[in-house]
């Protein structure tokens, strides 16, 4: 499944547990996990096929982001507890935790674990964000 998101010159990759993508267009610099704004994609806009290889946790879930020659991928899981019911933001977790904004758990990365080059890019609000989410059920 892919999607497109846009940078944000207050991006600024430094949260430590999570990362996220989100549909709104307006950050601070209070919002340290976000990674992309004006996202063409919510969890909720979802088939119900990716709905279901989602809440099964033996599904391995990951979100590809290419910004010009750059590529950064987080890996994780599926879960029971993954609705896919929000319509703003998609929630990457380095925990378990689960809501309706969760896109994947257990995840390899945050955002502060993302290149440092890679954030560069995305300060820029011209920058775009190609965005694949790819689901393994093993």
């Amino acid at each position: 499944m892919r999607f497109h998101a846009a940078g944000h010159e207050n991006i600024v990759g430094k949260h430590e547990t999570t990362l996220e993508i989100t549909a709104e267009s307006d950050l601070t610099k209070r919002g340290t996990c976000v990674i992309g704004v004006r996202a063409n994609q919510t969890l909720r806009d979802l088939n119900n096929v990716i709905k279901a290889l989602a809440v099964d946790r033996h599904t391995r879930i990951t979100l590809r982001m290419m910004v010009d020659d750059l590529v950064e991928e987080v890996r994780g899981r599926g879960g029971q507890g993954l609705s896919y019911s929000d319509n703003t933001s998609m929630v990457v977790r380095t925990s378990s935790f689960q809501c309706g904004r969760t896109l994947l758990v257990e995840a390899d990365k945050a955002a502060c674990d993302l290149s440092r080059e890679f954030i560069g890019k995305l300060r820029n609000p011209r920058t775009a964000i190609e965005c694949e989410i790819l689901y393994v059920n093993e």
